[in-house]
């Protein structure tokens, strides 16, 4: 499947959820989302500067599927994205591409507190590749990588835009189901292995708040210690989200994520000489577009 095809089958995911979601009137859920399509463009012309002219799109979907009965709560949370960019004298490439399952199961305590069972899930759709000035190398795919995380644990919601969770007792999988990927030990699998088993401690945090009147800031928090290979060298994984709200269609959109795992080892160049080692991912976007919330 072309990116081009690709691209539009999220578009009509998106309306097809967005459908499913209203006509559900199952009143122990919550349902709520948003999707976006955000364009972006550069354009020089006679630039004493200079500049590349650019084309971007941006497909981003974040739903939240809430369910609340008794003393129980079940949280969920679905979020894609996948963006191409176009570059004066370059092929499309993707500029986003993230496919996450967060679940969060509790059982009511006392007050906001809960004994929960979490579960989350990430991966992309798409091939990824490193390109250089003649060619580009595979470096990621769909489940490679792929990671999963699960455990019990315990958390504090004050309401659906504010949680904390923490499990002391986490277990996390990472799927690199590409052989010439694996044979290579990416993402931290031993050479030859299809997956590696980690078991530590997860914490996350959730935070959305509307700071100024149709402007509304997201924070998400991630973080993980291998109990079984360093565990002082936590993995962190943090969003920052602002949404700002033109009109009841038109919105802009800016985000940055922030992401450091010691397994993930990332080329650089020292003294002319080529090694790896892990380093601070940094991913931002910035799109004004077409939004329709629900």
């Amino acid at each position: 499947m072309t990116s081009k095809r690709f691209f539009v089958l999220l578009f009509m995911l998106s309306c097809l959820l967005g459908l499913n979601a209203q006509s559900d009137s199952i009143k122990s859920w919550t349902i709520k989302g948003e999707n976006s399509l955000l364009f972006n463009q550069t354009t020089f012309s006679n630039w004493a500067a200079g500049g590349i002219n650019s084309f971007g799109g941006n497909l981003g979907l974040n739903y939240d599927f809430n369910y609340k009965k008794n003393s129980w709560n079940w949280d969920n949370k679905l979020i894609i994205g996948y963006g191409l960019t176009k570059q004066e004298d370059f092929d499309w490439r993707k500029s986003d591409d993230k496919l996450i399952i967060n679940s969060l199961l509790g059982k009511q305590l006392k007050d906001s507190w809960l004994a929960t069972f979490y579960t989350n899930f990430q991966t992309q759709f798409a091939n990824g590749y490193n390109y250089t000035l003649n060619d580009k190398t595979l470096i990621s795919r769909f489940f490679a990588p792929a990671t999963l995380g699960f455990g019990p644990g315990f958390a504090y919601k004050k309401s659906d835009d504010f949680k904390i969770n923490l499990s002391p007792v986490a277990s996390r999988i990472t799927f690199v189901l590409d052989d010439e990927l694996s044979q290579a030990g990416a993402f931290g699998v031993d050479p030859g292995k299809d997956l590696r088993y980690e078991f530590g401690a997860y914490f996350d945090v959730y935070y959305k708040k509307e700071v100024y009147k149709n402007i509304t800031v997201e924070n998400m928090l991630k973080l993980y210690s291998n109990y079984m290979d360093k565990p002082k060298n936590v993995d962190i994984d943090y969003t920052l989200n602002i949404f700002m709200k033109v009109n009841d269609y038109i919105s802009a959109n800016a985000g940055v994520q922030l992401v450091y795992d010691d397994d993930i080892k990332l080329p650089y160049e020292e003294n002319g000489i080529s090694k790896q080692k892990a380093q601070l991912q940094v991913k931002q976007l910035f799109g004004v577009g077409i939004t329709y919330k629900f």
